[in-house]
């Protein structure tokens, strides 16, 4: 079986442990799991006290095997590629430390994003759930300045969504970190685009009012007109979102009553 493994120079000295991790069951030794279901985000802490993050991709279909191997770069190997991009930019991220990719005769058979651990107090989620946050409108404020700078800064983040941003606080304002990375775009963006950008983070139209008055403020640009495009952008999204979410619903139910149906066929 062929593999491939890039780890980031400055973590070098790490590699022959989170290697024993990753040959073993990627749950045993862990300190947390942050994520399970189609991908398995876990946290572990080595000898020397640093804590990494250790995101197992999801095993590819067939086509994707393939794809992975000849046609596309696979999750981990962009995670890692674009971590190392975000930070030369200077845009916080947790820092990439390695990514492995493992393959079979047919192709991609499994791979692996590792990063440092980011200690954040919240992400932005809670923000959109939790409104007695008693710095609420700062943090959303500020969250909306660092999404302009990445606008600036030429980054498109595609899963500009509410659990991809951790947030710190820090003396003087916040530090945001983005994570989940194997899909962003580099490039000049129109105004359309970097307003569509936040149409995946809330369905409250006072957030979105907030957002939209701090984005036409740092972009010089009419505050109405960032609004109204904001929220057409936002709901949308809620309905192709939602609408994808009863036709699977749908689908899974005539599934489920066919399998019953066989099931109880004589034989």
């Amino acid at each position: 079986m062929k593999k491939n493994t890039v780890i980031n120079p400055e973590f070098s000295h790490l590699s022959h442990e989170i290697e024993s991790i990753l040959k073993g069951n990627k749950e045993v030794g862990s300190d947390g799991v942050l994520q399970s279901g189609r991908n398995l985000v876990t946290i572990h802490e080595l000898t020397d006290g640093t804590k990494i993050v250790i995101k197992a991709f999801k095993k590819p279909n067939l086509i994707n095997k393939i794809a992975y191997r000849y046609f596309r770069k696979s999750k981990a190997k962009r995670s890692y590629e674009y971590a190392s991009t975000l930070m030369k930019k200077g845009v916080g991220t947790p820092a990439p430390v390695l990514f492995k990719e493992n393959f079979d005769i047919v192709g991609l058979k499994d791979s692996y994003y590792v990063s440092l651990l980011v200690e954040a107090d919240l992400t932005y989620r809670e923000l959109t759930t939790d409104f007695d946050i008693t710095d609420h409108e700062e943090i959303l404020r500020a969250f909306t300045r660092f999404t302009c700078s990445l606008h600036k800064k030429q980054i498109n983040f595609l899963d500009h969504s509410p659990g991809n941003t951790l947030i710190k606080r820090i003396d003087k304002g916040y530090d945001f970190y983005l994570v989940d990375l194997n899909r962003m775009v580099f490039g000049q963006m129109n105004f359309k685009t970097r307003v569509k950008n936040f149409s995946k983070l809330t369905i409250h139209k006072f957030m979105i009012e907030i957002m939209s008055d701090e984005y036409a403020h740092c972009y010089g640009e009419d505050e109405k007109e960032v609004f109204d495009l904001m929220w057409n952008y936002t709901r949308r999204f809620q309905h192709k979102y939602y609408r994808k979410i009863r036709i699977k619903k749908t689908i899974f139910f005539w599934k489920k009553k066919y399998k019953n149906r066989i099931s109880k066929s004589p034989i």
